[in-house]
């Protein structure tokens, strides 16, 4: 018996993803349904409900689910969840579908058919409610406000088989690792303690303090990077995880750090969305999340702890995957190395505070990093890629270096 937190919902992991067989005949029947186009953000739902990431869920929430988790963060089921997973259409194509229809998920991007699914209902939503609850603001420079709502004006609700991985396999490799994927190699390694890591960006030396206080006291890490889309400005996934790569090759104990990824766009939810990647990094097989400052955040909307403050307002039984708290972290010239707020009795000039706003702005700008900040082996290989990237990119990374955390 594994000795592993459970899968959420308490039962076994549920991906979606047909497989043989089931696979082929599907797919041909898929031919025939009329089409729904995806967004990007829909996509990597898709994905993830494949592999079983967003297990138990079996498809897109009714109104019921999604009033629910806006409002009590739990779908009509009772069954806990943050952060509302939503199909959209516009008016005209809901028209033409009614409840019992199977219709054929499309990727709006690559026109791939993702996945089937059946119609057992179609509602609209107040975005604006979405918005505040989930996000706590209705501001249209936030990134995850205008996805919602640039969505469609209908919702459509069902179970769904998914057909496709996307690509992700394919792009990433071995990092694409699915939760069946990553608990076996935890129980290869004997892990039975394991906090995931969540980025977006590559790792300073804050983050690598970060996941050394957790490789302390447990088995180990799980850096678990994002895979989707991110807004312009952040650094692509590949030159992401050739830094992190590099960082666990030159600083990391062996068998202390596995490095992955997952297939979800970034919704920037903040507090929300730290319990959602507590959620599915429970499917993944981790017991602990790591939660630093400003988890998920994007600007001001949000406080610098408010991530911490949220599970502290849940259930105690909502997540098996329990938060390890860390307080904002920094170099200290007079302690001579990392420490933290709880930690260290300097102040002002001492710190030098850390943020992946300021490593990217820096880098774009041609200026000198001090390695107090980044390890030289990742600089180097940051350094190329900005080398590498347009003057026009180069000024949306300035554009957007303000926002971003």
């Amino acid at each position: 018996m594994s000795k592993l937190v459970n899968p959420h919902g308490g039962g076994d992991l549920k991906p979606l993803m047909l497989e043989g067989d089931a696979l082929k005949a599907e797919l041909k029947r898929a031919q025939s349904l009329a089409q729904v186009k995806m967004s990007s953000r829909e996509t990597g739902d898709v994905i993830m409900m494949g592999i079983g990431g967003f297990t138990p869920l079996d498809g897109f929430m009714t109104k019921s689910d999604w009033q629910g988790v806006c409002d009590d963060y739990k779908m009509a089921s009772g069954l806990f969840w943050p952060i509302p997973i939503t199909l959209s259409t516009d008016q005209a194509t809901a028209d033409g579908i009614k409840d019992g229809d199977d219709v054929a998920l499309v990727d709006g991007e690559s026109g791939e058919i993702i996945a089937t699914m059946t119609i057992t209902g179609k509602y609209s939503i107040d975005k604006a409610h979405e918005c505040m609850q989930v996000y706590k603001t209705t501001d249209i420079e936030h990134p995850g406000v205008k996805m919602v709502m640039d969505q469609g004006e209908v919702n459509l609700a069902g179970p769904i088989k998914v057909l496709s991985q996307g690509g992700f396999p394919e792009e990433y490799g071995d990092q694409f690792m699915t939760p069946t994927q990553t608990r076996a190699e935890f129980e290869k390694r004997d892990w039975t303690t394991v906090a995931a890591f969540q980025t977006r960006n590559p790792m300073h030396r804050s983050h690598e303090y970060l996941a050394k206080i957790a490789i302390e006291t447990l088995d180990g890490v799980l850096i678990h990077s994002l895979l989707g889309k991110l807004k312009p400005g952040d650094i692509p996934a590949d030159v992401r995880s050739n830094a992190i790569g590099t960082l666990i090759d030159k600083y990391f104990a062996p068998n202390t750090v596995i490095q992955a990824g997952y297939p979800l766009d970034m919704r920037y939810a903040g507090p929300r969305e730290a319990l959602l990647h507590a959620l599915f990094r429970q499917n993944y097989g981790c017991s602990h999340q790591i939660v630093g400052r400003d988890h998920a955040g994007v600007g001001d909307y949000y406080g610098p702890f408010d991530a911490h403050h949220i599970f502290d307002e849940i259930p105690a039984d909502a997540l098996e995957t329990q938060p390890l708290k860390i307080d904002w972290t920094f170099w200290c010239n007079k302690c001579d190395g990392m420490a933290s707020m709880k930690t260290c009795p300097h102040e002002g000039d001492d710190r030098i505070l850390l943020s992946g706003t300021k490593l990217r702005k820096a880098l774009s700008e041609g200026e000198a990093v001090s390695d107090k900040f980044s390890r030289p082996e990742v600089l180097e290989i940051l350094r190329a890629y900005y080398g590498s990237i347009k003057e026009e990119d180069k000024v949306e990374i300035k554009m957007s270096g303000h926002s971003a955390k």
